[in-house]
């Protein structure tokens, strides 16, 4: 009995999208079809990208959050180098680049400054997005050729680009995060930082690499984005670290740091995916959703203070 408790515990969230799946599947006619199920991964690619390196900076112990305002930003840089050479490389390249020196930036303010990482990460992205507006002339971006679309609209076997993407991403953030060195110090950080300095643990390096990975991240879903939408524009949007958030959080990664999993992460993703996707084909009022949304993000905050409690 003991045994089961502790997997459900451990592959809870796993074990409740496998069955919203399975109810979903039986009880929606539209929902378990090719198209449907390919246009899920599609959607889910640019939130996977980047809650999968959000869930280390959680671990870590901090938050981040600009990575809206790098998500709106990036690919401003990556359109402004594509109009300017035609090399969707370069592109890329610029726009992801950016991303990292935002995160950078972000990692200075926080291990340097010694800075609360929400307030800062808050502060800069206010910094960031008035960045995208002097870029971009306050204008809509596109880009000159058609090449810049297939970054994220190329199918290899029938499976667009944007979500091999994510699950490169996702398998990299897996890998550091469980097979490093590295990753062994994301967790000793977020569990106790000053028993992890004690040990000979960097914090603050860890800590840095963790906003630098983050910031790469977010570029790239921007830029995914831009690509699939044809177009990049400025804009004060939250929208995008909402939904990064909201994943990581019911995924169960600690607010507090120290605990947490990027396979977790995917599969609150896909959890949260599986219910809006449920909603909208069921005809579920708008506002309905948000309700059920909020409660089901406060639920799963309730569930972390409760077991940050049992384990004092």
């Amino acid at each position: 009995m003991k045994s089961v408790l502790e997997f459900s515990k451990k592959h809870g969230i796993a074990i409740i999208t496998i069955l919203l799946f399975i109810v979903l599947t039986l009880t929606t006619d539209s929902f378990f079809t090719e198209r449907n199920l390919r246009n899920l991964l599609d959607q889910q690619s640019t939130i996977l990208i980047a809650a999968s390196f959000m869930t280390i900076v959680i671990i870590s112990g901090n938050f981040d959050i600009s990575v809206s305002s790098i998500f709106v930003v990036s690919p401003l840089f990556a359109l402004l180098v594509e109009n300017a050479t035609g090399n969707i490389f370069l592109a890329v390249l610029a726009g992801v680049s950016i991303g990292l020196a935002m995160g950078a930036f972000n990692a200075i303010v926080v291990t340097y400054f010694k800075v609360n990482s929400f307030i800062a990460t808050l502060a800069t992205s206010f910094m960031f997005f008035g960045l995208g507006y002097l870029i971009s002339d306050r204008s809509l971006m596109r880009p000159m050729g058609d090449a810049y679309q297939q970054i994220a609209r190329t199918k290899f076997f029938d499976i667009t680009s944007a979500t091999w993407l994510a699950l490169a991403m996702v398998i990299i953030a897996s890998i550091i995060l469980t097979r490093t060195r590295f990753g062994r110090n994301v967790f000793a950080t977020g569990g106790n930082q000053e028993a992890a300095r004690l040990a000979g643990v960097n914090v603050s390096r860890v800590q840095a690499v963790a906003f630098i990975l983050l910031g790469g991240a977010s570029a790239l879903a921007g830029i995914v984005s831009s690509s699939r939408a044809i177009s990049a524009q400025p804009s004060d949007d939250f929208s995008f670290v909402f939904s990064v958030l909201t994943a990581v959080i019911v995924g169960g990664t600690s607010i507090a740091g120290g605990k947490g999993a990027v396979w977790r992460t995917v599969a609150a993703a896909f959890f949260l995916a599986f219910m809006s996707n449920g909603f909208n084909l069921n005809q579920i009022d708008p506002l309905w959703q948000r309700i059920i949304l909020g409660l089901v993000i406060v639920i799963a905050v309730a569930i972390d203070s409760w077991s940050q409690r049992k384990n004092v």
